[in-house]
């Protein structure tokens, strides 16, 4: 499964350097000025994880397959873009399809770079790129509301159960708040989302500071702190330029350079962890001698649910789930002595997977 990740901002905020940096490609062009980025740039990242490679080793595995996660570099906006400004509908378009949006802010000065505003004012900046969306999100629930009205007095059931979801956002983005701040029973979240409103995903702020700050990020940093601790998202100190010298290092030296700037995580685990904590992701592993595998489901998913990352036939003929919980399987090393020990679980379709939850399903179609 994985998740895509949009990465939005103004121009020159270091978007695309970031992009290069996560993605370790120079796919996406870096230059100082707007709109240097006229498609979408995709680039597609393993998911590192330490388990992985674990279980791959106990199992003799040939291959080892991680989980991906999917970043999409999108065009800078600028203000006005709501009403075609700048690349304008193209922009709002592209960022629908995400799962998850990265809003990268300009929290560093350098007179070489110019700011599209002519100031570093990272508040200033967000309002713009949060306001934009609003703005779009508004314009398309007018478009549709009356619609929807008059097929809730005509009995529509769908549609009387939309209405009142869509009454309350129209009241949420008429006062300035995003739609993810709108407060409903989770059973009714897949009707907020199927409006596909671009200011009901989940938001991470990537404040982009300078190599001097990035461990302790400054005063544009904490304003964008404070941004997101308000807004029910999350907000990460990065260094796009640090991590572009780190994509060129290998694994090792990787590392060794992170020690030495006082850095424990990269740019990219700290976007990854972030994105399984917005998009409650949690991973469970196959492995055996052929593979050892990563899959990523939401979490509280059911085995059956599980079952169908791998395949929906797998979903649709599901017998049982075979599990043997990570710790277990590594104490223990390996299925065959987990089972011997009365370690593997035999579970149904009411099984709740855990994170890390070593598994084996039994189906037939």
């Amino acid at each position: 499964m994985g998740f895509k990740c949009g990465i939005v901002g103004l121009p020159n905020v270091g978007k695309s350097t970031l992009f290069n940096a996560l993605t370790e490609t120079s796919n996406a062009q870096a230059e100082n000025y707007p709109f240097c980025t006229i498609d979408p740039n995709i680039g597609e990242v393993a998911i590192p994880d330490n388990r992985l490679k674990t279980l791959a080793t106990i199992s003799d595995s040939k291959s080892i397959i991680p989980t991906k996660m999917s970043f999409v570099d999108i065009a800078g906006l600028v203000k006005g873009a709501s009403k075609g400004e700048g690349l304008g509908n193209k922009f709002l378009a592209n960022i629908r399809e995400m799962d998850a949006i990265a809003y990268v802010i300009r929290c560093f000065e350098d007179p070489d770079i110019v700011h599209v505003n002519g100031t570093i004012n990272p508040v200033e900046d967000s309002e713009i790129v949060e306001t934009e969306l609003m703005l779009s999100d508004l314009e398309s629930i007018e478009s549709r509301i009356s619609s929807i009205e008059k097929k809730a007095r005509s009995g529509d059931r769908e549609a009387r159960e939309l209405l009142p979801i869509i009454t309350s956002v129209h009241e949420l983005l008429s006062t300035g708040k995003p739609a993810r701040l709108l407060k409903i029973p989770e059973a009714e979240k897949p009707k907020l989302k199927s409006l596909q409103l671009l200011t009901s995903k989940p938001v991470l702020y990537i404040c982009n500071v300078s190599e001097e700050d990035a461990t302790t990020g400054n005063k544009f940093s904490k304003l964008v702190q404070d941004i997101a601790n308000k807004e029910d998202a999350l907000s990460i100190i990065i260094s796009a330029k640090i991590e572009s010298e780190i994509s060129q290092l290998n694994t090792e030296e990787k590392n060794e350079f992170l020690i030495a700037l006082g850095l424990e995580q990269s740019g990219l685990e700290q976007v990854i962890q972030s994105g399984y904590k917005l998009l409650n992701l949690i991973t469970y592993f196959t492995s055996g001698p052929e593979e050892s595998r990563a899959w990523t489901i939401p979490k509280g998913s059911n085995a059956p649910r599980a079952a169908r990352e791998i395949h929906t036939d797998f979903e649709k003929g599901f017998i049982r789930a075979e599990i043997v919980s990570y710790k277990d399987y590594v104490t223990l090393q390996g299925e065959k002595k987990s089972k011997e020990a009365g370690k593997m679980r035999v579970e149904g379709k009411d099984y709740i997977v855990e994170d890390g939850d070593v598994i084996y399903f039994r189906f037939n179609v």
